[in-house]
């Protein structure tokens, strides 16, 4: 539901001057109205830096310009609030400027349906460009997957804003995001601290190819290279390659090989390439002297890796990301890199042998994390701002339209939570369901 203004400032002041040659009476101030009363989400405007990204004053677009926002889903209580607070920067846009119907200030958010779908994505993109929106905030689920329509976009003079993750295209005329890199090293030094600075850790992270996953990658393990030389990284399980180490798992307890499950990976899809090509010819399996020719992988290899991809296929991710942190029976600690993975990564290390010993801390503060966190399954975590983001996000937009400046970068926020502060009213403000 969008969050609303609840009251406004309704202040009156009565001056009583004695006139009637009796003398002049003391000036009284008398209040009249209500207390003053902010937005519920003053407090995650307060965190957006710097402050102008967290206003719409001086924001004094056209009638029926027309803003298109990009996510990267829209199934997560962290985009959903992605959302709300675009939603919500539209809306105090519009009042101030008094804009209504046909003139209003189109503001859109569109994103994948189900997880983050690179594809889709670019789709989307494409559908929005047709459109030829004044500005494209958008927050790539891939860092390079969008060049080419990037150009045409510079092309037709639609400026492009990125939001939540970074970009390596060099025309982004502004970012609104988290401190990754800080943000990390600071859930790094806290899981060190938990662990007494001892031991074995692991990373579970949302993809191989977004920048802020990346940025989460680096700012925990060089924060754990620099200053903890008791605690080591032994695993960084990416949930973009999950399928594979599904087959990988699935091969080891059949006592296939990494070697043998690659040459005969490599030489059934071989095969299916040709059957491909040929399906239709008649003779195409045959050499010149009428022969078959020789099948590139046996009728047990066949057979093999039909009961590997049997296994993976019935292999659940909570499963998969277990077995690859049961390898290290001497683990402490597991950090997750966005809300998706903490939730995974607090399920799976809760279905280990020895699951009680492992710390678990990772990202976000959805209502499934906030009730982890006070079972116990989740031992800390590292809120991001994500309504302030998506509000910093539509105003850096707006500026870019208007061409009035912008910061190449506008940190939108971040702050910890465990039990022992997550009763505290500052925190309570930040949290989201």
């Amino acid at each position: 539901m969008r969050k609303r203004l609840a009251a406004f400032i309704s202040l009156a002041a009565c001056l009583t001057v004695g006139i009637c040659g009796c003398g002049s009476q003391d000036q009284e101030d008398i209040f009249t109205g209500d207390t003053p009363e902010v937005p519920e989400w003053q407090a995650n405007l307060d965190a957006v830096s710097p402050s102008v990204y967290a206003s719409i004053e001086d924001l004094d677009l056209e009638p029926g310009t027309y803003i298109s926002v990009i996510g990267k889903t829209e199934d997560s209580a962290y985009w959903q609030q992605i959302r709300e607070g675009v939603a919500q920067a539209a809306e105090d846009i519009n009042e101030r400027l008094g804009y209504s119907g046909e003139d209003e200030v189109k503001v859109l958010f569109n994103a994948p349906a189900d997880g983050e779908d690179i594809d889709e994505q670019v789709n989307i993109l494409d559908e929005e460009m047709a459109r030829y929106p004044d500005v494209i905030a958008i927050a790539s689920i891939d860092e390079n997957a969008s060049a080419v329509q990037f150009d045409l976009a510079a092309e037709n003079g639609i400026p492009i804003v990125a939001f939540d993750s970074g970009n390596s295209y060099q025309g982004i005329q502004c970012t609104c995001m988290t401190d990754n890199i800080s943000a990390a090293a600071e859930g790094a030094e806290k899981l060190c601290a938990a662990i007494e600075e001892s031991g074995e850790v692991a990373l579970l992270v949302q993809d191989s190819v977004s920048g802020n996953a990346k940025e989460r990658v680096d700012g925990f393990t060089e924060e754990i290279q620099k200053n903890h030389p008791g605690v080591s990284v032994v695993e960084t399980i990416y949930l973009d390659r999950l399928d594979e180490l599904k087959r990988r798992a699935a091969a080891e307890e059949l006592g296939v090989t990494q070697e043998q499950l690659d040459a005969w990976s490599e030489a059934a899809s071989g095969l299916a390439d040709e059957e491909d090509s040929s399906r239709g010819n008649a003779g195409e399996d045959q050499g010149a002297d009428g022969e078959e020719e020789e099948n590139p992988i046996s009728e047990e290899a066949r057979t093999r890796l039909e009961d590997i991809d049997s296994i993976a296929a019935a292999m659940s991710d909570e499963e998969a990301v277990a077995y690859y942190l049961e390898k290290h029976p001497d683990l402490k600690g597991c950090f997750a890199a966005n809300d998706e993975t903490t939730l995974l990564l607090a399920d799976a290390v809760a279905g280990m042998e020895n699951g009680e010993a492992v710390t678990v801390m990772g990202f976000d503060a959805g209502k499934d994390q906030i009730t982890a966190l006070e079972d116990g399954s989740i031992d800390g975590l590292i809120v991001q701002n994500p309504f302030g983001m998506g509000y910093a996000t539509v105003v850096a937009a707006a500026r870019t339209v208007l061409e009035i400046g912008n910061e190449a970068q506008v940190d939108t926020g971040y702050f910890w939570v465990d039990a022992e502060n997550m009763e505290d009213a500052r925190v309570q403000e930040m949290l989201y369901e």
